[in-house]
């Protein structure tokens, strides 16, 4: 029979080996977010199927591996954009340029 000291030691392990591949999948969502991602590659990749890597995931970080992609492209576009320049200004000189 298994010691409860054991038991708990193992599902600590488990939890680290969850958390391991999570981070991977976090690292490479920051690596290659400009690139189109899968959710099954990235799933694959993990060794878990889509639905628990969506579970994990947002247990982990508080959103699903789609939002935190998309608040990494977000926020990396809100850093290439200056912020004195209005969007929609840029984009009306643009048009002149290319008349």
């Amino acid at each position: 029979m298994c010691r409860p000291a054991w038991r708990r030691a193992l599902v600590q392990a488990q939890r680290l080996s969850e958390f391991t591949r999570l981070r991977r999948v976090r690292d490479r969502i920051d690596r290659e977010h400009a690139r189109p991602l899968d959710v099954e590659a990235l799933a694959r990749d993990a060794g878990v199927s889509v639905a628990h890597l969506g579970r994990w995931f947002q247990l982990a970080y508080g959103r699903s591996p789609h939002a935190y992609l998309t608040a990494r492209r977000t926020g990396r576009a809100g850093a290439v954009v200056p912020e004195t320049v209005p969007v929609a200004s840029g984009a009306r000189r643009r048009e002149i340029v290319d008349m």
